[in-house]
């Protein structure tokens, strides 16, 4: 058990370090300093139902995001679809599957997609449009692997291949994000889990859009204004976060269920924060969640979060189907809904 403890504590510490090797001022958040924020998105009404604070309580298909230590105790093979009308008109997609296989672990693939409608081409020029368009999308895909090292401890990874693109310049990069989940013996098997993310590549946007002509030295016989030359673009990296949570059982019994939850947020392009929910179940059928994100965030917009899922047999009990909702509010920006399914067999 003391093995347990070690590896947790330095799981911690990495991230800790890790975190404050980032060149952030006390009063400087970094926001808006990293490629790849679509990361950030959370994913899983019921997940986002619950403010956020999911990473102690991660034990269904949404654990590929959250923590991917909780994919190891799925109980079932899981398949879920989610669909988020994003901000600024934006269409964030998540699908997911994971299958358990008994001693080996757990193996899951997921995919993430923000994609949005095609936009005029505007210059100074010709502020109306030149009448081109322009689309610009993200996409990631995941590869994940769970395993209980005992029956009270997990572990988990996620290798990530991501790949932004706007007009016709793209970057790609890659990412490892690791999780642990450890259930105690007290306060109804209290559960601390902790997860770093994106933990990976910087990303460099390269594409035929950098192209200009002009100048270079006048002083060269043969200068002229086309001269082809591209504008070297900037490295950015991954918004690099760890979170931190701890969650337990207040009430459990047969007909009734109350989980409390908290997570501490400690991201590289914005300050900490702190999440915080609950999820009450009424005879594993119907669920009602509530929370609060990004508590204590400076500039924050928003932080009420709500939500509902119900939880249905199919054929006869063989398969279960899960419907959940959640409202997240933004504040000035506005609320956003979330819908996902998910099919148990």
């Amino acid at each position: 058990m003391k093995k347990v403890y070690c590896l947790l504590f330095l799981l911690i510490a990495f991230g800790l370090l890790q975190l404050d090797a980032q060149p952030t001022g006390r009063n400087v958040s970094k926001s808006g300093t990293t490629a790849a924020t679509f990361l950030q998105i959370p994913v899983g009404a019921r997940g986002i139902g619950m403010g956020g604070a999911f990473v102690g309580t991660a034990d269904d298909i949404t654990s590929l995001y959250w923590n991917p230590a909780g994919s190891a105790r799925l109980q079932n093979r899981e398949v879920m679809f989610s669909h988020i009308d994003w901000i600024a008109d934006a269409n964030f997609d998540y699908g997911a599957v994971g299958i358990p296989l008994a001693d080996i672990g757990t193996i899951g693939l997921s995919f993430t997609s923000v994609t949005m409608d095609e936009m005029l081409v505007r210059t100074v020029e010709r502020p109306e449009g030149t009448g081109e368009l322009f689309s610009a999308g993200s996409i990631a895909i995941g590869i994940h692997y769970a395993r209980n090292l005992t029956d009270r401890f997990s572990i988990g990874f996620t290798g990530k291949y991501i790949h932004e693109h706007i007009w016709d310049m793209s970057a790609q990069g890659f990412a490892l994000d690791f999780g642990t989940l450890f259930t105690t013996d007290f306060l109804n098997g209290m559960r601390i889990g902790a997860v770093i993310t994106n933990f990976g590549t910087d990303m460099q946007l390269s594409g035929r859009n950098t192209l200009q002509y002009g100048r270079i030295d006048d002083r060269k016989q043969g200068s002229n204004e086309r001269i082809p030359f591209h504008i070297e673009m900037e490295k950015w990296p991954l918004p690099l976060n760890f979170q931190f949570g701890v969650a337990t059982d207040f009430i459990k019994n047969d007909v009734h269920l109350l989980t409390i939850a908290i997570d501490a947020l400690h991201p590289s392009n914005n300050f900490q924060s702190i999440n915080v929910g609950g999820e009450y179940g009424f005879q594993n059928l119907i669920f009602l969640r509530g929370g609060f994100h990004s508590l204590f965030l400076q500039d924050n917009e928003g932080g009420l979060t709500l939500g509902l899922g119900l939880l249905a047999d199919l054929f006869g009990g063989n398969v279960k189907s899960r419907v959940d909702y959640a409202y997240r509010d933004f504040g000035r920006l506005r609320e956003v809904h979330v819908f996902n399914v998910s099919v148990l067999f």
